[in-house]
Protein backbone atom coordinates (compact mmCIF):
# COMPACT_ATOMS: atom_id res chain seq x y z
CA UNK A 1 0.00 0.00 0.00
CA UNK A 2 3.34 2.50 0.12
CA UNK A 3 1.51 3.85 -3.25
CA UNK A 4 -0.29 5.95 -0.68
CA UNK A 5 1.06 8.68 0.71
CA UNK A 6 -0.09 11.32 3.36
CA UNK A 7 1.21 14.79 2.28
CA UNK A 8 1.29 17.29 5.54
CA UNK A 9 1.36 20.44 4.89
CA UNK A 10 2.22 22.94 7.66
CA UNK A 11 4.16 25.76 8.69
CA UNK A 12 7.11 25.87 11.37
CA UNK A 13 4.99 29.29 13.09
CA UNK A 14 1.45 28.64 12.60
CA UNK A 15 -0.08 27.82 15.67
CA UNK A 16 -2.49 25.59 14.66
CA UNK A 17 0.04 23.53 13.58
CA UNK A 18 1.78 23.30 16.70
CA UNK A 19 -1.74 22.23 18.36
CA UNK A 20 -1.97 19.72 15.38
CA UNK A 21 1.31 18.19 15.92
CA UNK A 22 -0.06 15.53 18.09
CA UNK A 23 -2.66 14.15 15.59
CA UNK A 24 0.06 13.85 12.79
CA UNK A 25 2.16 12.43 15.13
CA UNK A 26 -0.36 9.44 16.16
CA UNK A 27 -1.69 9.13 12.36
CA UNK A 28 1.96 8.54 11.77
CA UNK A 29 2.19 6.23 14.13
CA UNK A 30 -0.70 4.02 13.03
CA UNK A 31 -0.03 4.23 9.37
CA UNK A 32 3.90 3.93 9.46
CA UNK A 33 4.20 0.99 8.24
CA UNK A 34 1.93 0.79 5.43
CA UNK A 35 1.72 4.95 3.88
CA UNK A 36 4.22 6.70 2.77
CA UNK A 37 4.75 10.23 5.01
CA UNK A 38 5.85 14.06 3.79
CA UNK A 39 5.64 17.04 5.12
CA UNK A 40 5.62 20.58 3.10
CA UNK A 41 5.93 24.04 4.31
CA UNK A 42 3.73 26.37 3.36
CA UNK A 43 5.65 29.49 3.83
CA UNK A 44 3.30 31.67 5.74
CA UNK A 45 5.52 34.46 7.04
CA UNK A 46 7.10 34.58 4.30
CA UNK A 47 7.96 38.44 1.86
CA UNK A 48 6.51 41.68 3.51
CA UNK A 49 5.01 39.40 6.48
CA UNK A 50 8.10 38.92 8.07
CA UNK A 51 8.92 41.19 10.77
CA UNK A 52 9.38 42.14 14.73
CA UNK A 53 6.62 39.39 17.09
CA UNK A 54 5.57 42.33 18.64
CA UNK A 55 3.65 43.19 15.38
CA UNK A 56 1.28 40.18 15.76
CA UNK A 57 1.38 40.01 19.89
CA UNK A 58 -1.42 41.35 20.90
CA UNK A 59 -3.25 38.89 18.12
CA UNK A 60 -1.38 35.26 19.15
CA UNK A 61 -1.64 36.64 22.80
CA UNK A 62 -4.93 35.57 22.70
CA UNK A 63 -5.42 33.15 20.08
CA UNK A 64 -2.98 30.86 21.71
CA UNK A 65 -5.51 29.98 24.77
CA UNK A 66 -7.98 29.23 22.01
CA UNK A 67 -5.50 26.29 20.43
CA UNK A 68 -4.65 25.09 23.95
CA UNK A 69 -8.14 24.32 24.76
CA UNK A 70 -8.91 23.14 21.52
CA UNK A 71 -6.21 20.96 21.26
CA UNK A 72 -4.88 20.25 24.76
CA UNK A 73 -1.15 21.46 23.84
CA UNK A 74 0.32 23.84 25.78
CA UNK A 75 2.42 26.61 25.06
CA UNK A 76 5.81 27.63 27.06
CA UNK A 77 6.87 30.12 29.20
CA UNK A 78 9.99 30.20 26.98
CA UNK A 79 7.69 31.57 24.35
CA UNK A 80 5.14 33.73 26.32
CA UNK A 81 7.17 35.18 28.82
CA UNK A 82 9.79 35.18 26.25
CA UNK A 83 10.00 36.20 22.61
CA UNK A 84 5.73 37.16 22.75
CA UNK A 85 6.34 39.36 25.85
CA UNK A 86 9.53 41.06 24.35
CA UNK A 87 8.45 41.36 21.06
CA UNK A 88 11.70 41.93 19.16
CA UNK A 89 11.99 38.68 17.46
CA UNK A 90 11.49 38.36 14.18
CA UNK A 91 9.39 35.85 12.76
CA UNK A 92 10.10 34.44 10.04
CA UNK A 93 9.02 30.79 8.56
CA UNK A 94 12.06 30.55 5.82
CA UNK A 95 14.91 29.73 8.35
CA UNK A 96 12.62 26.58 10.14
CA UNK A 97 11.41 25.35 6.39
CA UNK A 98 15.14 24.84 5.15
CA UNK A 99 15.74 23.11 8.41
CA UNK A 100 12.93 21.01 7.44
CA UNK A 101 14.01 20.77 3.29
CA UNK A 102 17.59 19.98 4.64
CA UNK A 103 16.64 17.24 7.58
CA UNK A 104 14.45 15.23 4.80
CA UNK A 105 17.92 14.84 2.45
CA UNK A 106 18.75 12.79 5.89
CA UNK A 107 15.95 10.78 7.51
CA UNK A 108 12.36 11.53 5.28
CA UNK A 109 10.93 8.61 7.42
CA UNK A 110 11.11 11.29 10.11
CA UNK A 111 9.82 14.59 8.64
CA UNK A 112 6.96 14.06 10.68
CA UNK A 113 8.81 13.89 14.53
CA UNK A 114 11.35 16.37 12.96
CA UNK A 115 8.56 19.17 11.93
CA UNK A 116 6.83 18.71 15.56
CA UNK A 117 10.03 19.38 17.10
CA UNK A 118 10.64 22.34 15.51
CA UNK A 119 7.16 24.03 16.32
CA UNK A 120 7.95 22.38 20.19
CA UNK A 121 11.54 24.53 20.13
CA UNK A 122 9.49 27.96 18.94
CA UNK A 123 6.25 27.65 20.98
CA UNK A 124 8.00 25.76 23.85
CA UNK A 125 11.28 26.45 24.43
CA UNK A 126 10.96 29.85 22.53
CA UNK A 127 13.53 29.97 20.39
CA UNK A 128 14.01 32.96 17.96
CA UNK A 129 12.99 31.79 14.18
CA UNK A 130 16.13 33.68 13.15
CA UNK A 131 18.56 31.58 15.15
CA UNK A 132 20.12 29.07 12.78
CA UNK A 133 22.48 27.02 15.21
CA UNK A 134 19.37 25.83 17.19
CA UNK A 135 18.14 24.06 14.09
CA UNK A 136 21.60 22.00 14.04
CA UNK A 137 21.02 21.41 17.84
CA UNK A 138 17.74 19.74 17.17
CA UNK A 139 18.85 17.93 14.25
CA UNK A 140 21.82 16.67 16.13
CA UNK A 141 19.13 14.86 18.65
CA UNK A 142 18.32 12.67 15.55
CA UNK A 143 22.37 11.80 14.90
CA UNK A 144 22.97 14.62 12.90
CA UNK A 145 25.99 16.72 12.85
CA UNK A 146 24.77 19.94 13.51
CA UNK A 147 27.25 22.52 12.35
CA UNK A 148 27.31 20.90 8.81
CA UNK A 149 23.26 20.87 8.91
CA UNK A 150 23.33 24.45 9.03
CA UNK A 151 25.73 24.68 6.51
CA UNK A 152 23.51 22.92 4.48
CA UNK A 153 20.89 25.42 5.43
CA UNK A 154 22.65 27.82 3.71
CA UNK A 155 23.05 26.58 0.33
CA UNK A 156 21.54 27.82 -2.75
CA UNK A 157 20.47 23.84 -3.81
CA UNK A 158 18.31 23.57 -0.21
CA UNK A 159 17.34 27.48 -0.64
CA UNK A 160 15.59 26.89 -4.08
CA UNK A 161 13.70 23.62 -2.92
CA UNK A 162 12.26 25.25 0.14
CA UNK A 163 10.81 28.29 -2.47
CA UNK A 164 9.49 25.12 -4.62
CA UNK A 165 7.93 23.61 -1.57
CA UNK A 166 6.43 27.16 -1.08
CA UNK A 167 5.66 27.28 -4.92
CA UNK A 168 3.86 23.67 -4.88
CA UNK A 169 1.60 24.13 -2.18
CA UNK A 170 0.21 27.51 -3.01
CA UNK A 171 -0.47 25.36 -6.52
CA UNK A 172 -2.11 23.37 -4.74
CA UNK A 173 -4.60 25.94 -3.61
CA UNK A 174 -3.44 25.68 -0.05
CA UNK A 175 -2.90 28.79 2.02
CA UNK A 176 -4.43 27.94 5.25
CA UNK A 177 -2.42 25.89 7.82
CA UNK A 178 -2.70 22.48 8.96
CA UNK A 179 -3.78 20.93 5.53
CA UNK A 180 -3.21 17.24 5.11
CA UNK A 181 -3.55 15.72 1.37
CA UNK A 182 -3.36 11.68 0.72
CA UNK A 183 -1.96 11.30 -2.29
CA UNK A 184 -3.11 7.64 -4.09
CA UNK A 185 -2.34 6.50 -7.18
CA UNK A 186 -1.61 9.77 -8.96
CA UNK A 187 -4.79 11.57 -7.58
CA UNK A 188 -4.66 13.83 -4.81
CA UNK A 189 -7.67 14.03 -1.87
CA UNK A 190 -7.61 16.68 0.52
CA UNK A 191 -8.56 15.41 4.13
CA UNK A 192 -8.23 17.91 5.93
CA UNK A 193 -8.07 21.78 6.13
CA UNK A 194 -7.67 23.54 9.23
CA UNK A 195 -7.71 21.41 13.18
CA UNK A 196 -9.40 18.12 13.51
CA UNK A 197 -9.00 15.27 15.69
CA UNK A 198 -7.04 12.27 15.23
CA UNK A 199 -10.68 10.45 14.60
CA UNK A 200 -11.99 12.57 12.29
CA UNK A 201 -8.66 12.34 10.27
CA UNK A 202 -8.70 8.69 10.35
CA UNK A 203 -11.53 8.72 9.56
CA UNK A 204 -11.14 10.53 6.43
CA UNK A 205 -8.08 7.84 5.74
CA UNK A 206 -9.77 4.96 5.84
CA UNK A 207 -12.60 6.66 3.47
CA UNK A 208 -9.58 7.01 0.81
CA UNK A 209 -8.23 3.62 1.61
CA UNK A 210 -12.14 2.18 0.62
CA UNK A 211 -12.87 4.30 -2.11
CA UNK A 212 -9.46 3.01 -3.63
CA UNK A 213 -9.97 -1.00 -3.04
CA UNK A 214 -13.93 -0.59 -4.32
CA UNK A 215 -12.62 1.14 -7.58
CA UNK A 216 -10.17 -1.38 -8.45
Amino acid sequence: MKNYTIIYIYDALCGWCYGFSPVMQQLHEKYKNELDFTVLSGGMVTGERIGPIGQVAGYISEAYKTVENTTGVKFGEGFLTGILKEGKAIFNSIPASRALTVFKTYQPENAVAFASVLQKAIYFDGIEPENLEVYGTHAAQFGIEPKHFVLQMQQNKFVDETDEEFQQVAQWGISGFPSVIMAAQKKLYLIAQGYQSFEQLDAAVQQVLVEKVENE
